[in-house]
């Protein structure tokens, strides 16, 4: 004799689906929450204000015809950067290495010329993916960069 559908077999199948749907709403919710380091911007109205100045500043970059080659050397970052003469030296590099989810603390980075355009971090960097923040200066002219190092 077949067994007959009552009301504990609807119950059993309602508590499966939604505390399927609960477990991965809460599993979801961590995994968010371990891996996301903090805001894109922390007011996005004053950003959207800004954002005509900051494409303005992305043009005047490229007007510079500045060209730069970012690598990792080792544990250090190095940088060649080129311009419409060749080689760019006497400048100014700074830099802060950020990891791309937050798990560690920023590192600024201070370069030095090695060579005619070619700049090397006087700091170290551990393995890993770095999201590194570079700002070129010399006289007047600046150029800033990001650059995903793996």
């Amino acid at each position: 004799m077949p067994r007959r559908f009552n009301g504990w077999h609807m119950t059993a199948i309602l508590v499966a689906f939604f505390g399927v749907i609960v477990v991965v709403n809460l599993t979801m919710a961590t995994f968010a929450t371990r891996s996301f380091g903090g805001t894109v911007v922390d007011n996005s109205y004053v950003a959207s204000q800004r954002f005509n100045d900051w494409l303005e500043a992305a043009r005047r970059q490229d007007e510079l015809g500045w060209t730069e080659a970012v690598q990792r050397s080792g544990d250090h970052v190095a940088i060649t950067v080129g311009g419409p003469e060749g080689p760019l030296g006497a400048a100014t590099i700074r830099g802060i290495a950020t990891h791309p989810v937050g798990r560690s603390d920023e590192i600024a980075l201070n370069f030095s010329e090695t060579s005619e355009g070619v700049y090397r971090s006087a700091e170290t960097l551990a393995p890993g993916r770095w999201l590194v923040r570079i700002e070129i200066v010399r006289c007047d002219e600046r150029k800033r960069i990001l650059v995903d190092l793996s």
